[in-house]
């Protein structure tokens, strides 16, 4: 399978450092501010520099697309999780929490048309707490009609009392290069 490389038009702000990294040892005039961000569609994490004089607010909105961008300058990259700022980190749940709920639909239609990855494991399988017997009813229950949203799921599936809760922890989990299977996070 070849993964394509997906661009972000859109990031949130998780954290903005207006003097740069404080472990970066560079006299003050040489250090630019720097922006931690999530991509708003595929999950990145991004390292950005905002143009000068430009001060970014968590959760502040951003395009850093190929077009003329009014706040981003440049785009350092991607980073890690573990590169993240304790503020980018404490950001980071409720922001994905938001995004899921922003675009429900298209978590509802994971649970709708996830496939096997082969003969033994399905992708529904990877969401955490999600075993063999979960995923055999997800798969009946779909059959029958597919799922309207999260409150669908919630009551046609016993024991699955958050399907948004589940697939926050395998955002989670994804971010932090946990399994080889992306099911949400494109890299």
């Amino acid at each position: 399978m070849i993964r394509r490389e997906v661009k972000e038009e859109r990031a949130i702000i998780l954290d903005f450092l207006p003097n740069g990294y404080p472990f970066d040892r560079r006299p003050m005039h040489m250090k630019t501010a720097i922006a931690q961000a999530l991509g708003k569609d595929h999950f990145i994490l991004l390292e950005l520099v905002p143009k000068k004089g430009v001060f970014l607010q968590p959760y502040e909105e951003v395009y850093m697309g190929e077009g003329k961008r009014d706040q981003i300058h440049h785009i350092i990259g991607k980073i890690s999780s573990d590169k993240l700022t304790q503020t980018a980190k404490l950001e980071l749940d409720n922001l994905i929490k938001e995004l899921i709920k922003n675009s429900e639909q298209r978590f509802v239609d994971f649970f709708n048309r996830a496939q096997p990855i082969n003969t033994r494991r399905h992708q529904i399988e990877l969401l955490p707490g999600i075993g063999k017997k979960h995923m055999w009813q997800i798969i009946e229950e779909r059959q029958k009609k597919p799922f309207e949203n999260f409150e669908d799921i919630k009551k046609r599936v016993k024991l699955m009392p958050d399907p948004e809760g589940v697939i926050i922890k395998r955002i989670l989990m994804e971010l932090a290069n946990e399994d080889k299977y992306k099911l949400f996070v494109d890299v």
